[in-house]
């Protein structure tokens, strides 16, 4: 009963990135544009979080590669334990 890791899926993420930087570069445009320093600012926010975003999915694919990691240790850890009761015939 062996069954696939799933992958977290990237569609959410590509597209709240790509959402962001349009709204930040549309925003900075427009505010060079119409010379208001305030939409300037907002674009630039708006870039940054795009790139927290993408940090943030980076560090959640590496937990979630560490917590499959480690439940594979476990699934081996818990093999050895019932192969060493197999052979001392204590299985219930």
């Amino acid at each position: 009963m062996s069954r696939e890791p799933r992958t977290p899926s990237r569609a959410l993420t590509t597209f709240t990135v790509g959402f962001l930087l349009l709204d930040g570069v549309l925003l900075a445009y427009s505010g060079l544009a119409l010379h208001r320093a305030m939409l300037v600012l907002w674009g630039g926010a708006c870039v940054i979080a795009a790139g927290l975003v993408v940090m943030g999915w980076r560090r959640y694919r590496r937990v979630m590669a560490e917590l499959e990691r480690a439940r594979g240790d476990m699934r081996a850890e818990v093999e050895s334990i019932r192969d060493l009761l197999r052979g001392k015939h204590l299985q219930n």
